[in-house]
């Protein structure tokens, strides 16, 4: 496991404690990893960063084959770190899965193209495996992607994730709406409740990662629910029920709130109006993924469990460092539902 301290990696890295795997961490140092895992330090964005493991998985595996029956990369930063230790793995794992993102694809979505991005859709042009830091997050993921398919060929998994929620999120978008909620009183609602939303339980990705790569599964996979698995009122009421608030949920119509200058997904977590950007993340074609078993869990649970979770951090949520903070001004959401026409 490359990282496997926070988040997804964390999520697929206790995934893969509980059926009894061997695991090897290879990660910076910043967070403890999961009780049970063999640990390498080192910061592959540093000279000499891939020492520690340069020098382990050397030998051939109990079996005599590989070393390592399976490598899993989250990383999102530069390309050529993903290029650098898929190269130095190649012949010592069976199988390299690359938790990628479903920005690889270009946007917007060409015409005559049908609803639903498949994994043939048109991906974003001049990505590199070679390139640094300094490319956008679409080109650094796609970037990832062909390192990786360099590396390893049909030896390589793409999961594609979408919006990703759960335990551990570090991004803090869930984690926001809880926090938010749990304060009580009128809060704004975005939009309409029946907005439909696409998004996978960073749990529900672990599971189906493990299993594909197991079941000897390659190539690229849209790794996120049906679109619909819930609905923004679906999501925002169970954070209400979890947290047992007197939140009262004040349903606002996009207009007003675009006017207001409030910038979905950042200001208000998750929620997109309808339009490009909405179709793009929320209405992707995900078939390929569940006719080869991905489960998704209801959306009460994801909320249920993240509350949990919360709660045992006395709710201070991680924030990744590369990442900004997410969440409305409580002056704009108090301005807003003070608005008379609300």
């Amino acid at each position: 496991m490359l990282g496997g301290t926070e988040f997804v990696g964390r999520a697929i890295t206790e995934a893969a404690l509980a059926r009894g795997w061997d695991v090897t961490v290879f990660h910076r140092g910043r967070h403890a990893p999961p009780a049970g895992v063999s640990e390498l330090l080192g910061d592959r964005t540093t000279e000499d960063g891939l020492a520690a493991l340069a020098g382990a998985g050397t030998g051939e595996g109990p079996d005599g084959g590989y070393a390592w029956d399976l490598v899993v990369d989250t990383w999102s930063g530069a390309p050529s770190a993903v290029r650098d230790a898929a190269r130095l793995l190649a012949d010592r794992a069976a199988r390299y899965a690359y938790v990628s993102s479903r920005s690889v694809y270009e946007q917007p979505v060409p015409d005559g193209l049908p609803d639903g991005l498949p994994e043939e859709g048109p991906v974003v042009a001049g990505a590199s495996p070679d390139a640094g830091g300094d490319v956008s997050y679409a080109l650094a993921k796609r970037g990832g992607e062909l390192a990786a398919l360099d590396a390893f060929g049909d030896r390589a998994l793409l999961a594609r994730a979408g919006l990703i929620l759960g335990p551990w999120e570090n991004i803090g978008r869930l984690p926001w709406w809880l926090l938010r909620i749990a304060r009580g009183g009128p809060v704004l609602a975005p939009g309409t409740p029946d907005l439909m939303l696409q998004y996978i339980d960073v749990r529900d990705l672990a599971q189906w990662l493990l299993d594909a790569a197991r079941s000897g599964l390659h190539g690229p996979y849209n790794l996120v629910s049906r679109s619909g698995h819930a609905t923004m009122g679906q999501l925002l009421e169970a954070c209400v029920r979890a947290t047992g608030s007197d939140a009262e949920l004040r349903w606002t119509p996009a207009e007003r709130i675009l006017a207001a200058g409030v910038e979905p997904w950042s200001d208000l977590p998750v929620w997109l109006p309808p339009g490009e950007v909405y179709e793009a993340i929320h209405r992707g074609d995900v078939g390929r993924a569940y006719a080869t078993g991905l489960r998704c869990r209801p959306v009460e649970e994801t909320v249920a469990d993240t509350w949990k979770w919360l709660e045992a951090l006395g709710g201070e949520p991680p924030q990744r460092p590369d990442r900004p903070a997410v969440g409305l001004d409580p002056r704009v959401e108090a301005e807003l539902l003070a608005d008379p026409a609300a």
